[in-house]
């Protein structure tokens, strides 16, 4: 009777622990980084000329092009923010930061130390064919950024920093990007495999895929708004990772995540 019953019992669309572990860090960044933030000035952002629109003759017009929209969605204007060129970026050289608010409010006023007026962002030219790459790798340096001067530590602790910060950008509007170039496929012909163009995830797809469907019941996002543009084995799975978190929202008791679906 038990493998019958087990034969028809749905396989979980992700693992207790980390479904566990994504809605901990889901309402980590929410709070850490503005609440008021994700509910009234944060969208899903679409691959698609409405968000991204206009066409440049250069990649460097493109990406400066790109750039600014991406900052705009990540409520980051007001950072004295810089993007450059591969051979001109840095790395990530975040120091100290004051802030009079909350990090991504537009009302706040971001300090630098005397020694530095802007925080550099590097792009990658060879994304220029790969639109929402480029994109998503511009959104996980912004949010590293805000994670490092945040100074907070994920759910997990400091080793989990590299998968909050793809959580975070989720959570700033930008996980269908992130679903859609968290796995690449290797096959066809030699030439339209270009490795160097591919994002670095760090989240696997799966995952990506439930945080996106937590953004998506707590900001009310119909499935069909998102589905039209994940890619096709995707969107099956998304509807019923939807469901799940739906669910879960609706019979947890006392998670911060619930409190925050309840205010929505």
């Amino acid at each position: 009777m038990k493998l019958i019953k087990s034969l028809f019992t749905p396989k979980p669309v992700i693992d207790a622990d980390t479904k566990a572990w994504l809605f901990d860090c889901v309402a980590w960044a929410i709070t850490e980084f503005g609440h008021q933030t994700f509910q009234q000035h944060t969208c899903l952002v679409l691959p698609n000329n409405k968000y991204y629109p206009g066409r440049v003759d250069s990649i460097e017009g493109m990406a400066q092009n790109i750039f600014a929209k991406t900052v705009e969605y990540s409520n980051m204007q007001h950072w004295p923010l810089l993007l450059v060129n591969p051979q001109q970026w840095q790395g990530h050289q975040v120091p100290t930061i004051r802030c009079s608010g909350q990090l991504r409010d537009n009302n706040s006023q971001i300090l630098l130390p005397d020694h530095l007026n802007i925080i550099q962002i590097g792009y990658n030219p060879s994304q220029v064919n790969q639109p929402q790459d480029m994109i998503a790798t511009l959104v996980q340096q912004l949010a590293s950024v805000l994670i490092r001067a945040s100074q907070s530590t994920p759910p997990g602790g400091q080793n989990m920093i590299p998968a909050a910060i793809d959580v975070l950008s989720c959570i700033m509007g930008f996980g269908v990007m992130f679903a859609n170039t968290a796995y690449q496929f290797r096959g066809g012909c030699g030439s339209c495999y270009n490795p160097h163009a591919n994002r670095q995830a760090i989240l696997p797809e799966n995952d990506m895929l439930y945080a996106l469907a937590i953004f998506c019941v707590l900001k009310q996002v119909p499935v069909s708004e998102v589905t039209t543009h994940l890619k096709a084995h995707l969107r099956s799975v998304f509807k019923a990772m939807h469901k799940d978190v739906s669910k879960t929202l609706n019979q947890s008791q006392g998670h911060a995540l619930q409190l925050i679906y309840q205010q929505g």
